[in-house]
């Protein structure tokens, strides 16, 4: 399989993407956004970063390449897709998914580690958990905070797609571990399918033995797991 990870001006996690990727063996390159998506195309990943200086809103204007209509098009397919951090506004603001990320409560850049708790264990992206476990990886953002409203939010509940939720090292969840007053804790959704999702906290950043905790491997694994399972 090859995950093609798209590189916007003003990306700047795509490379530590593509290294956790070859660190477990999954085959992936970088596309330049005005190149189009690769035939040999198999996943997707739309990476975090400042693309166009978050100009407008964050994920704004690069949802609004060209090449977006293209991974619409490709998720509706079964290609797995997943937005990380800036990637996640891109996939909000594209119609990926629902809901959208707005400025923190606290109004400031946030970069740090947290504990995010497995909602499901049912998806490509956490299979390698069990619902209830909780993962700790890092944030670095300043427009992380989940928004939705009241009646699509209960829809989200409804169809079980919440993924991930901020929480304490027990699992707790509530205000005081809620890093960015992110709505009921969202940490990352799911979109219209399994196989496409969005979290604003950064997997790729906790993948490497050699520099920190791992608990982001099983997330990235799930390219794997929908290339074996088609």
């Amino acid at each position: 399989m090859t995950v093609s990870i798209i590189r916007f001006g003003g990306s700047n996690c795509d490379r530590d993407a593509e290294r956790a990727l070859e660190h477990l063996d999954i085959d992936a390159r970088i596309v330049w956004h005005e190149d189009g998506l690769p035939a040999e195309t198999t996943g997707i990943i739309l990476p975090g970063g400042f693309s166009y200086g978050d100009y407008l809103r964050a994920g704004a204007m690069a949802a609004r390449s060209p090449i977006m209509a293209e991974i619409r098009e490709a998720a509706a397919e079964g290609v797995p897709v997943l937005g990380i951090c800036n990637g996640a506004q891109v996939g909000c603001e594209s119609g990926l998914t629902e809901g959208a990320f707005t400025t923190n409560e606290s109004a400031r850049f946030q970069c740090e580690h947290v504990y995010l708790r497995v909602e499901r264990d049912d998806t490509p992206w956490t299979v390698a958990y069990d619902e209830g476990d909780v993962i700790e990886v890092p944030i670095a953002h300043g427009e992380g905070r989940y928004e939705i409203d009241d009646d699509r939010l209960m829809e989200l509940e409804n169809e079980d797609r919440i993924l991930f939720r901020y929480c304490d090292e027990t699992g707790e969840t509530g205000p005081e571990v809620n890093p960015n007053g992110s709505k009921h804790n969202i940490a990352g959704v799911l979109g219209d399918r399994h196989t496409v999702a969005v979290l604003m906290p950064h997997p790729e950043r906790a993948s490497l033995p050699d520099v920190g905790p791992t608990d982001g491997q099983g997330i990235l694994e799930g390219f794997v797991r929908v290339e074996t399972s088609i």
